[in-house]
């Protein structure tokens, strides 16, 4: 496992901050927010340090993002302790989703050809701003030459990279996939457009605490950059190598509520189905989910919905399951928020501490089940779901499984 976000580079450090309930969101620092109306964000600065894994020659002719992305599966590739290039190259592939890819590049070119004209477009515009080359600069530092695609899924995009992912292995296409999200949106324009649909937190004057999932006093989401990547392998690939095995992949779900551009469906069940194949998938009884992490953005429909379809899938046990959304901690790293959140819920299965939901101060009566408010809570987990959903009514589902 490897991820960069506003908490710090690494996973060690990045599962020491959520545990320890600290918050990454702070005031916009990329550019000057002063006449927007959402002035926060969680940018990735702290210890980022992308020279450990890319060559400085190489950094400006990389967005921020495609940046995030080769940091990341650097650190998942040396945890993994994977040889590269592999020896069967064809054998091994990379998904990587993210939701807008090289916006910072775009904005830039744009900008450019309006005051200079299109001669001097900036010549690598268009490498530094498609998403397929998240992944296929990947390939090249690393040499996997098997399937190798860009996920574009909005919200869901590194959810649904995952669980591409654990297709692909699964079925026996590919013996290793590493997979999952980035994202760098933290930009003029992703401020000013998340802010016209009336999507983000206007929290200014109190950062770390813009982020509420679940509590009454939310006013929306806070938008946050980074990226989070997965080594996925075939139980016997990874026995045969020697591999560390931190937790098993067993069931993917997805589904589109087929509602409308932005708002969830009212009922939840576009989302209630998502959750119910992959259980399905799974082959697991509600009785034996030890967590959840919340796709949680701290919106007013999200979080209620959310707590219905939970509601209606696990019954009696939905008050039983402890739940957290560290999207309090992290804001919402769209793109890359289901990668990072996957691996949180990895971490929750193998450390036994279940993250907070930090901000949960004021009682919704909608959202009334154990979102682990404000402290972690010790608590050894077997079977831990991630959601994610996304504009657009999309859907992704995982469930991981410990291992003996």
């Amino acid at each position: 496992m490897g991820m960069v976000t506003c908490l710090g580079s690494g996973v060690k450090s990045n599962w020491e901050a959520v545990t320890s309930g600290y918050s990454g969101i702070a005031k916009i620092s990329l550019f000057d927010a002063s006449g927007f109306a959402t002035q926060i964000a969680g940018e990735v600065s702290d210890g980022f340090d992308p020279k450990g894994y890319i060559p400085l020659k190489e950094l400006r002719r990389l967005d921020r993002c495609q940046q995030f992305a080769l940091v990341a599966a650097g650190e998942c590739i040396e945890h993994a302790g994977l040889e590269c290039p592999p020896a069967n190259p064809y054998r091994h592939g990379i998904i990587v989703g993210s939701g807008i890819g090289g916006l910072a590049t775009i904005e830039r070119g744009v900008e450019v050809l309006q005051q200079k004209g299109p001669r001097r477009a900036p010549p690598l515009m268009i490498t530094m701003a498609v998403i397929n080359l998240c992944p296929g600069l990947i390939a090249i530092r690393y040499g996997f030459k098997g399937h190798n695609t860009g996920v574009v899924n909005a919200c869901a995009s590194g959810t649904s990279a995952i669980g591409e992912a654990f297709r692909l292995v699964s079925e026996g296409r590919l013996d290793v996939v590493l997979a999952g999200g980035t994202e760098a949106v933290v930009t003029p324009l992703s401020v000013a457009g998340f802010g016209a649909v009336r999507a983000l937190s206007t929290r200014n004057d109190d950062p770390s605490k813009a982020s509420r999932p679940f509590d009454a006093e939310r006013d929306g989401f806070v938008l946050a950059e980074g990226a989070g990547m997965l080594l996925l392998e075939s139980f016997d690939h990874a026995r045969s190598r020697g591999a560390r095995i931190h937790a098993e992949i067993v069931g993917y779900g997805a589904t589109d509520d087929a509602f409308h551009m932005v708002m969830p469906d009212s009922t939840g069940d576009g989302a209630y189905w998502a959750i119910r194949l992959a259980m399905e998938e799974a082959a697991i009884d509600p009785s034996v989910i030890g967590y959840i992490n919340a796709h949680g953005t701290s919106t007013d429909l999200n979080d209620k919905i959310e707590t219905l379809a939970i509601k209606r899938l696990l019954g009696k046990d939905a008050y039983r399951v402890p739940i957290s959304s560290t999207k309090s901690m992290t804001g919402h790293l769209i793109g890359a928020a289901g990668a990072v959140e996957a691996i949180y819920s990895v971490m929750t299965i193998k450390e036994g501490i279940i993250p907070p939901t930090i901000n949960l101060e004021n009682h919704d009566p909608e959202c009334d089940l154990d979102y682990t408010p404000n402290k972690a809570v010790q608590k050894k987990v077997e079977v831990a779901i991630s959601n994610s959903f996304a504009f657009g009514g999309q859907n992704a589902c995982l469930v991981f499984k410990g291992v003996s």
